[in-house]
């Protein structure tokens, strides 16, 4: 709808937060008062008049008000707004979907764990806020490619290569590789000497060394199948999964490269390094080690060329963390000195914050390590099923507190904006009361509750969607001019849902929708608590309302990755 009205209007609208001053609002008076040194108010109601004779803008528009200094008001018309319920009805799961994208690719790049160690917990926002990013971006049209860069090159599988080899390990399993680089790393500390005998293992695994490829295989075979399995347990699917060894190929064809070569030179200490200081950038990009090896920047920029080149997109996001802003501005900076990628492509850097123990620190246990991601899955699914028995008895079904388990843990992590660190919180995130998974999922079920109910003694659901066509052209009047409160507030916070989602992505925040999703439970659960549904005056209407909501919930639910039990 907001495009719509900007459409017409000729300027941008805002949502408004209090529905007291209408649906949508703009301060374009004051803009255009201040810019002419007139009065804005003045401005404003001139603005007002003319904008009340628009016969296009009074099909949706069914009051304008000027309020304070000058802002304008607008308020829809309520058959727009049931309007929008049949539409949800007849759309369902593809409600507020689009075509925005269309022939737009986007590139992801999220999750990307490190080869050879456990799945930990600060792996856990990169997977859960890209795989949300996308859906959101699917969700509007776009072709996306979903990327999970793997860490499985660089100097610490020298480490591994050297431990493998001089414990001669029969077996291995990713806790014996992570054994043994916690192992390497106390070793060295009395014989650094071990440091270049991990840089020599690394220079021979560049250098095509079969013994080494054969050892390094292996892990990567083994940490790949430990990852598709926690994968599995999140509900995450990514497209691809190339490890920075993937790009051998394109590495090599950047150091031969004249154009890419006229811009590398000799920093302090003999590596190769490329300077960024046009870009405002004072720390040189590290392009070669001094002993030539390859570093992350090396690997990056390789994976710009090569996504740029298969894939052409119009958007690289990478859902990393915001401790390696330094490096995306390095590398995003050099990708275009180098002409890694057009000029209308952009690299987009999330930003990600940390998790963070009770006490504000960083996450870790007493002995320092990290906190592995599938005790925490696990923690969460016996707390829901805890949850569920207390409401519902010892019959509670374990699928559905695997689902409620896994979107509580979800729903925290998205509900807090992506730059923000999070501080976790198991009372919060299981709260059936607040804003949380369980709430949004149960909220859920309460409106399917209903309509299974309804459809037991009445006409089957689908019935009450019919029966929405006899809204048109009846809201000021008949058997739906008396709308109450609650339910104009759920009319008007429905008619939104798809402009969130273009909100949440042009700002890379899934946050936004989850703050509209609980705001539209809030709505439904004070609307159902107040009045009666069934065998109510207004039965069909406040049926198919229920209805409506309900399938928003699933939609936005749905696309941050959540599952939506039938019943809790």
């Amino acid at each position: 709808m907001k495009d719509k009205l900007d459409k017409i209007l000729g300027f941008e609208v805002e949502t408004t937060e209090n529905p007291d001053f209408g649906d949508y609002s703009s301060n374009v008076a004051l803009v255009g008062a201040k810019e002419k040194g007139e009065n804005p108010r003045k401005v404003a109601e001139d603005l007002k008049e003319k904008l009340e004779k628009d016969v296009e803008l009074g099909r949706i528009v069914d009051k304008i008000e000027v309020a304070g200094p000058g802002f304008i008001n607008f308020f829809l018309k309520k058959d727009v707004l049931l309007n929008n319920l049949i539409q949800i009805g007849s759309e369902k799961e593809k409600y507020g979907s689009s075509t925005l994208g269309k022939d737009k690719t986007v590139v992801i790049d999220y999750s990307s764990p490190n080869i050879a160690k456990p799945f930990g917990i600060g792996h856990l926002r990169s997977t859960i806020i890209g795989q949300a990013l996308y859906n959101l971006y699917k969700f509007l049209g776009y072709e996306v490619v979903g990327d999970n860069h793997l860490g499985d090159w660089g100097t610490q599988f020298g480490k591994l290569l050297y431990m493998i080899k001089t414990e001669n390990s029969p077996e291995l399993s990713i806790e014996i590789l992570e054994k043994l680089y916690v192992e390497f790393h106390k070793e060295a500390e009395t014989d650094p000497g071990l440091e270049e005998k991990a840089r020599e293992w690394f220079r021979k695994l560049e250098g095509g060394n079969v013994e080494a490829k054969e050892i390094w295989q292996k892990c990567v075979d083994v940490s790949l199948s430990e990852f598709d399995r926690i994968y599995k347990r999140l509900g995450v699917n990514i497209d691809f999964a190339f490890g920075e060894s993937y790009y051998e190929t394109e590495m090599r064809q950047m150091l031969m490269d004249p154009g890419i070569k006229r811009h590398l030179t000799k920093g302090e200490g003999g590596a190769t390094i490329i300077d960024l200081t046009k870009f405002g950038i004072k720390t040189p990009l590290m392009f070669l080690k001094k002993d030539g090896a390859t570093t992350y920047a090396t690997r990056d920029l390789a994976t710009i060329k090569f996504r740029a080149r298969k894939w052409d997109p119009s958007i690289i996001i990478y859902e990393v963390g915001a401790e390696q802003s330094l490096h995306f501005q390095q590398v995003f900076a050099a990708a275009r000195l180098l002409g890694l990628v057009g000029k209308n492509v952009e690299l987009i850097h999330t930003a990600h914050g940390l998790y963070l123990a009770p006490d504000g620190k960083k996450f870790s246990t007493r002995k320092g390590k990290t906190i592995k991601l599938e005790d925490v899955l696990d923690e969460a699914t016996e707390r829901a099923q805890k949850l569920g028995e207390k409401s519902s008895g010892p019959a509670y079904a374990k699928v559905t507190a695997v689902a409620v388990g896994i979107g509580a843990v979800k729903y925290f992590d998205l509900m807090h904006s992506v730059g923000s660190d999070v501080i976790f919180d198991w009372d919060k995130m299981m709260n059936l009361e607040g804003n949380s998974g369980p709430y949004l999922q149960y909220t859920v079920a309460r409106c399917n509750s209903v309509i299974q109910k309804a459809a037991t003694f009445k006409e089957p659901p689908q019935g009450y969607c019919d029966s929405l066509n006899s809204f048109k052209g009846v809201s000021s009047k008949g058997e739906y001019s008396n709308l109450n409160n609650e339910e104009m507030l759920m009319l008007r916070s429905l008619i939104r849902f798809p402009e969130v989602i273009i909100s949440a992505v042009k700002s890379y925040s899934p946050n936004l929708l989850c703050n509209y999703l609980y705001d539209l439970a809030s709505k439904f659960n004070a609307f159902y608590n107040k009045h009666k549904i069934i065998d109510s005056d207004q039965e069909k209407f406040r049926l198919t309302l229920t209805s409506g909501v309900g399938q928003v919930l699933k939609n936005g639910l749905h696309l941050l990755g959540i599952q939506t039990p039938e019943r809790m």
